[in-house]
């Protein structure tokens, strides 16, 4: 007896998504455990970040010789799920986790989430890659190795599986990799919490019933939001490109990098605005004396950071960014403080990921229902106003977000003008990178 296509389909899904989640949960499981050790060993050793420059300079080395075909990141992920005109290949998982995993040792501000989506999109493409599974297929599964990856790093499996939809076209969700990015999101959390891994426990914020007066607060709130994520996406990706500019070689440019992020670091005064910083993110909820400017601090170490070259994400800088922002916002507008830094934690990254629903629902599952609705509010008017740029220009937008016709294809977010005016025409098709 033949069985109908539906179960088929969902027999497959089951099986590789399953798989793909697998080996996310596990590659996140390690590069969790890993990062603790190394955030610790930093924490106990300060000392250690006077040596950035020469980590900079070393990561740098190996990256110049062995990761040329892998240098684009995320944006080498999102840009496959659409050409799919070459494999990832497979050293992409352990250089990152590697790379990643010493920017945090030696106290470079960056996240995780973008090492958690490379080596989830390159394990994917490996699996496709041995199967030899159709073109179609293979896309499907590498939407699932993103989701695999973000929802077992963060412990959040839906917003895991909705982000590995949402950041592939801006205002689109392909429902069709719905199903195994799902899969592979919820067995990816369960694989990374079976091995021992213990996510971050953020405060719940009381709920706070919707009014016009409290509807006008959080669209000032999103105002400010938007800004403050133009001033991330836009000062990274400047200071990337001036220093690729001025600096031609690698390494170089990340020694460059380190020493500006050591004489920040002494110039800030405090370890705070090092490595993740995870607990000045929970510090925000509840402290109304968390210094004003803690937030543009953390922007201008992290821009750095990243912008010369240093491996990690954008996500938890980014958390940090918002939290702080949303303390200070919730002070200002007399909105309550665990409230607004939670807000602000999932709205920044939301604006500049091009991302409201994935993380609303991350929201959601970070610090519970309370969050709703004003979460969802901020997020949209955010991603709005902060228009057509991101940190992940690979994205791709096929309506402008402020309406109007369908473009004439798929066109990524770096061939686009910051604020077209009209819809532009499609470009030229790019060549493929070579292996």
């Amino acid at each position: 007896m033949t069985l109908p296509r539906g179960a088929r389909s969902l027999a497959q899904w089951l099986l590789l998504g399953g798989l793909v989640g697998c080996v996310c949960g596990g590659a996140s499981a390690l590069f969790l455990f890993l990062l603790e050790e190394a955030t610790t060993f930093r924490e106990h050793h300060s000392v250690i970040v006077y040596t950035l420059p020469l980590a900079g300079l070393v990561i740098g080395a190996l990256y110049a010789k062995w990761g040329t075909p892998i240098r684009g990141g995320n944006n080498l992920i999102i840009d496959t799920v659409h050409e799919g005109d070459r494999q990832i290949p497979l050293r992409m998982a352990p250089m990152v986790l590697l790379g990643t995993v010493l920017t945090h040792l030696f106290g470079g501000s960056a996240g995780r989430e973008g090492t958690a989506v490379q080596m989830g999109g390159s394990l994917a493409d490996a699996i496709a890659s041995r199967l030899r599974v159709s073109p179609d297929i293979r896309r499907e599964l590498l939407a699932a190795g993103i989701a695999g990856g973000f929802g077992s790093v963060f412990g959040t499996p839906i917003a895991g599986a909705v982000f590995g939809l949402e950041v592939v076209v801006v205002g689109r969700l392909g429902y069709e990799a719905l199903l195994p990015a799902l899969v592979a999101s919820v067995v990816g959390d369960l694989v990374t919490r079976s091995l021992g891994i213990v996510h971050t426990v953020y405060p719940v914020p009381a709920a706070l019933p919707l009014s016009a007066g409290v509807l006008a607060k959080w669209l000032a709130f999103a105002v400010a939001v938007a800004g403050v994520a133009i001033v991330f996406v836009e000062g990274t990706h400047r200071l990337k490109k001036l220093l690729e500019g001025r600096v031609p070689w690698l390494p170089v440019r990340m020694a460059v990098g380190g020493l500006a992020v050591v004489g920040l670091w002494r110039l800030a005064g405090t370890d705070a605005y090092l490595g993740l910083g995870v607990p000045t993110i929970v510090r925000a909820f509840g402290d109304p004396s968390l210094p004003e400017s803690a937030f543009a601090w953390k922007l201008l170490f992290t821009a750095v950071t990243l912008g010369s070259g240093f491996l990690g994400g954008e996500v938890t800088p980014l958390f940090f960014i918002g939290a702080a922002l949303g303390n200070v916002l919730a002070r200002l507008l007399g909105l309550p403080v665990d409230l607004g830094a939670a807000v602000g934690m999932a709205a920044l990254f939301a604006a500049a990921a091009n991302t409201p629903l994935a993380l609303s629902i991350m929201a959601v599952e970070l610090v519970g229902a309370s969050v709703l609705p004003h979460v969802v509010i901020v997020s949209t008017v955010a991603y709005l106003l902060t228009g057509h740029r991101g940190i992940y220009p690979a994205q791709r937008i096929a309506r402008l977000k402020h309406g109007g016709p369908l473009l004439a294809r798929l066109i990524p977010l770096r061939d686009l003008p910051t604020e077209p005016s009209e819809p532009p025409k499609a470009p030229e098709p790019r060549e493929p990178t070579p292996r």
